[in-house]
């Protein structure tokens, strides 16, 4: 692991999500900006003091010469530290499954693209709901097709954390995130707007090719967004809104996409994430609960307990992680189909890019991928 030492939130969740299945083994690490609070985040994990490093170079370089290395790097650091630990790590030989964003700007993202089809080792990304069995159901549902053509798509990931400017009292947490210099070029759209962009695209399979946002920034001299609304146009034809926020007074983490055909509509929410709403046209609602029966393959295999024990945030991120491992256990880059990989990654940074563009200068912007 890079990052996720003292005071992380994600790094634990990343460690408990790989060791969940007892497929992957958490071995070496380095923990922090320092060589002491790498070692302080080590001793936290239980690690063999003798594969806790200083800074990540030390560790790629000291891994790679041993007999028995790491196979992949989680990196659960701060977004600017991504590209850079990712490259160093592919160049070594090394597999990645990096939190997100991919980077920290889009050219960044671009770049790696590169790397990662130059090294042709697998990258993966933790857009932990993905990893969801009925996020991962509903999918299969749009996919052959049980809601008919798709019309309309609305999706939100809206908190309340940041509705006060906490950063302004050292709040470590928010204290990174509202910097750009370890954020990146965007503050919520970076955050969680990424997130709802890609669960958007992941379910239905639909692009975005046009966006218009109206980008704002609520909290008293923040450098970064606190809120995104924008209004979305799909390759295929649908419409959506997608509403990104950190500064909702009383929103948690309501993580909400509904999805409307011509036949039928669904609906999933992170606060009940074991249920799946499908809403026929002019026929009685359907609630599909994890678990049950008659469930498509992906959500089978993305459950562990019977229907009605409810599985959360730590065992979607487990879900990710042992496709992950699968798939570099077996070579077959195919059993990756439903881990997010550098495609995702920049296309993320082209969504806060473009965002943040439309936002600027007003009006419809192309995501017009791969170009900066």
């Amino acid at each position: 692991m890079v990052g996720g030492g003292l005071g992380s939130f994600i790094g634990p969740v990343h460690r408990m999500a790989a060791t969940l299945d007892g497929e992957i083994a958490f071995v070496a690490g380095a923990f922090g900006s320092s060589a002491e609070s790498s070692r302080a985040g080590g001793a936290r994990y239980g690690l063999d003091p003798a594969r806790v490093y200083d800074d990540w170079r030390a560790l790629f370089a000291a891994e790679r010469e041993r007999p028995d290395p790491i196979d992949f790097v989680a990196i659960t650091a701060p977004n600017h530290v991504h590209f850079p630990a990712a490259r160093a790590a592919l160049e070594a030989g090394f597999a990645v499954l990096s939190d997100k964003p991919a980077t920290a700007t889009l050219a960044e993202a671009l770049a790696l693209a590169e790397i990662v089809a130059a090294t042709g080792r697998p990258y993966g990304l933790t857009y932990t709901y993905t990893g969801y069995a009925m996020v991962r159901h509903a999918r299969e549902m749009v996919r052959v097709g049980t809601l008919g053509a798709i019309r309309k798509i609305v999706v939100e990931y809206e908190q309340g954390w940041l509705s006060r400017p906490i950063e302004q009292a050292d709040d470590r947490q928010a204290k990174w995130r509202t910097d750009p210099a370890t954020a990146g070029i965007g503050g919520c759209l970076g955050d969680i707007g990424v997130h709802a962009h890609n669960l958007a695209e992941f379910v239905t399979g639909e692009r975005v090719i046009e966006l218009c946002a109206e980008v704002s920034r609520f909290g008293p001299g923040r450098a970064l967004d606190d809120d995104a609304n924008v209004l979305l146009r799909f390759a295929g034809g649908a419409r959506g809104v997608l509403i990104s926020s950190q500064i909702s007074a009383g929103a948690r983490n309501g993580i909400r996409l509904r999805v409307y055909g011509e036949n039928a509509g669904l609906e999933w929410s992170h606060e009940n994430p074991d249920r799946l709403t499908l809403s026929p046209l002019d026929e009685p609602q359907r609630v599909i609960h994890a678990g049950m029966p008659g469930l498509s393959d992906a959500a089978r295999r993305a459950t562990r307990l019977p229907t009605g024990h409810p599985e959360g945030l730590i065992e979607a991120f487990a879900n990710i992680y042992r496709d992950f491992a699968t798939s570099i256990r077996s070579g077959d880059a195919g059993e990756r189909a439903l881990v997010p990989g550098i495609d995702e990654g920049v296309r993320g940074m082209t969504f806060i890019d473009r965002a943040l563009r439309s936002g600027a200068q007003g009006g419809w912007v192309a995501m017009d991928m791969g170009a900066e």
